[in-house]
C-alpha cells in the first residue's frame, strides 16, 4: 500500500493537473470566506473608504468579467508556451527531460494561479446581486479580485522569465543532475567502510536446478519489497534469485524470479512473489538513479551527434556526471545476497559502482572519438573520481577507463598538435594517478568491483 501511495504520489507531482487543481479549490474556499464575510460582518472600513471599497453591482460585475475573461485567456498562452519548451526540450535535448520539466513547481504553481484566479471570480460573480434582487456587493471579495488580478500579472511576468531560463542546457543539465544526487543521498545512504571491502564467496549454485515465476505484468521495474521476497522464501524453505533489477524492463510470462528446486510454484506464491515489485510504464529517478545518469548521458549524445555538433553541452554533462560519481564513490551499495537467520534465502540483482561509472562515461566515450576537448574532459572527470575513493576495486574500474580513453586518442586523434596536447594531459594524469598507487594488477578484487 505504501509503495503504491508513494507511486500515486509521484505521479501527480510529474503532472500539470494536481497543484492547479488544489490552487482552485485553495481560491473557491477563499471566496466563499470573503463572501461569507462579507454577509456577516459590518466592516467599518468600507464605509471609511468608499472609493476603494465602494462599488455598485454592476461596476463589480464588469471588474470581475474583465479579470476573469483575461486570466482564462492568459491560462491558455500559458499552457501553449509551456507545450511549445517540451517539445523544443524533447527535440534538442532529450524526451526523457520531459518528466523533470513537468515536475517544475513555478510553472505547476503558474497555471494554477491563473485557473485559480478565474475560478474565484467566478463564485464572486454568482452572488453579485443588483437593487431589484436585493442589493449585495461583497466589497472585500471584489477587492480581493483586482489584487489578485494584479498577482495574476506579476505571475506571467515571473513565468516568461522563468521558462527562458529553464529551457536552456544549463538549468536542464543541473536540475536532471540534482534530482540524481538526491536520489543517491536516498537510495545509497550509507557510506563505505573497510568492512564492507572484504570479499565473500557464495556459492554459484550454477549446478542447481530453478524454477522460474513468470511476471504478470509488462514495464520497468520501479521498485521491490525485499522483506516480502524474504517472507516468501522463508517460508518455502528456499532460494530466490532476482532475474531483473530496478530499471530492467520486463514483458509478462517471461521469469521475473527463480526458485531453487525442480517443480513448478504454485500461483498463490507466484501472486506474492508478484505483488512485491511494482511495474511501471517508465523509469523514475526517485527510486533508479541509473535513469538520472541516463537521461544526463541522452543529453550528451545528442549534443556529439552530427546534426547538432554541440561539444559544449556535451562536456557540461560530462562535469554533472562526474559530480554524479563523486558522490557515489564513498557510498555502499545493497548487497547481493539477503540473509534470514544466517541462511541464505535472496540473490539480489543491483547496481555497482562499476555498472553506474559504465552508464556514465562509456557511450560518451564511445561517440566522442576524435574530439579533443571531450577525451580530455573525460580524463579531468575519472581522474577526480579516482581522487574521492580509496576502494582498490572502484579505483580499477576508474583506471580502466582512463586506458580506453587513451586508446581512442591515439586510434582517432588524427592532428600532431592535437595528439601531443593529448599526451601532455594523459601524462600527467597518470602520474598523478600512480602516485597515489591507484592501479595494481595484482589486487585482489572486491565485492563491488567484480
Amino acid at each position: 500500500m505504501l509503495r503504491k501511495l508513494h507511486h500515486w504520489w509521484q505521479e501527480c507531482r510529474s503532472s500539470f493537473w494536481f497543484v492547479p487543481a488544489v490552487v482552485v479549490l485553495d481560491s473557491v474556499v477563499l471566496a466563499i470566506v470573503l463572501i461569507t464575510v462579507d454577509s456577516t460582518i459590518d466592516l467599518p472600513v468600507i464605509e471609511r473608504w468608499p472609493l476603494l471599497f465602494g462599488s455598485g453591482a454592476a461596476g463589480a460585475r464588469g471588474l470581475l468579467t474583465a479579470v476573469a475573461g483575461s486570466m482564462i485567456t492568459v491560462a491558455g498562452v500559458v499552457f501553449s508556451i509551456t507545450l511549445v519548451a517540451l517539445s523544443l526540450t524533447s527535440s534538442q535535448y532529450t524526451s526523457r527531460v520531459i518528466r523533470t520539466f513537468m515536475r517544475d513547481r513555478v510553472t505547476q504553481v503558474v497555471l494554477g494561479v491563473f485557473v485559480g484566479i478565474f475560478a474565484y471570480c467566478l463564485v464572486v460573480l454568482r452572488t453579485i446581486r443588483g437593487g431589484d434582487e436585493g442589493a449585495f456587493v461583497p466589497a472585500l471579495a471584489v477587492l480581493a479580485g483586482l489584487i489578485v488580478a494584479f498577482v495574476g500579472i506579476a505571475s506571467l511576468i515571473y513565468f516568461i522569465h522563468h521558462i527562458s531560463v529553464l529551457i536552456q542546457a544549463s538549468s536542464i543539465i543541473a536540475a536532471t543532475a540534482e534530482e540524481t544526487i538526491a536520489a543517491v543521498d536516498r537510495l545509497f545512504a550509507q557510506e563505505l567502510d573497510d568492512d564492507d571491502r572484504d570479499g565473500i564467496l557464495w556459492p554459484s549454485f550454477a549446478n542447481q536446478l530453478w524454477s522460474a515465476i513468470p511476471a504478470r505484468k509488462t514495464g520497468y521495474i520501479e521498485s521491490f519489497d525485499t522483506g516480502a521476497l524474504l517472507d516468501v522464501a522463508r517460508d518455502s524453505g528456499t532460494i530466490l534469485r532476482m532475474e531483473h533489477g530496478i530499471g530492467d524492463f520486463i514483458i509478462e510470462g517471461a521469469p521475473l524470479l527463480s526458485v531453487m528446486g525442480p517443480g513448478s510454484v504454485d500461483d498463490e506464491t507466484t501472486a506474492k512473489l508478484n505483488a512485491a515489485y511494482s511495474v511501471s510504464r517508465q523509469r523514475t529517478v526517485e527510486t533508479d538513479a541509473a535513469f538520472g545518469i541516463r537521461q544526463i548521458v541522452d543529453i550528451a549524445m545528442k549534443a556529439l551527434s552530427p546534426g547538432i555538433n554541440d561539444t559544449t553541452t556535451a562536456v557540461m554533462c560530462i562535469d554533472y556526471l562526474a559530480a554524479i560519481m563523486v558522490r557515489l564513490t564513498t557510498r555502499k551499495f545493497a548487497p547481493s545476497h539477503c540473509l534470514d537467520q544466517g541462511k541464505l534465502r535472496l540473490m539480489t540483482r543491483g547496481p555497482s559502482f562499476e555498472s553506474l561509472l559504465a552508464e556514465a562515461f562509456d557511450q560518451i566515450r564511445q561517440n566522442g572519438a576524435g574530439n579533443v576537448a571531450i577525451m580530455v574532459r573525460l580524463l579531468d572527470a575519472l581522474h577526480t573520481i579516482a581522487g574521492q575513493t580509496a576502494d582498490p576495486g572502484r579505483r580499477r574500474a576508474v583506471g580502466e577507463r582512463m586506458q580506453w580513453v587513451a586508446e581512442l586518442a591515439e586510434r582517432t586523434i588524427g592532428s600532431p598538435y592535437d595528439r601531443a596536447r593529448f599526451a601532455g594531459k594523459l601524462a600527467r594524469v597518470r602520474e598523478a594517478f600512480e602516485t597515489r598507487a591507484i592501479i595494481s594488477t595484482h589486487e585482489q578484487p572486491t565485492r563491488d568491483g567484480e
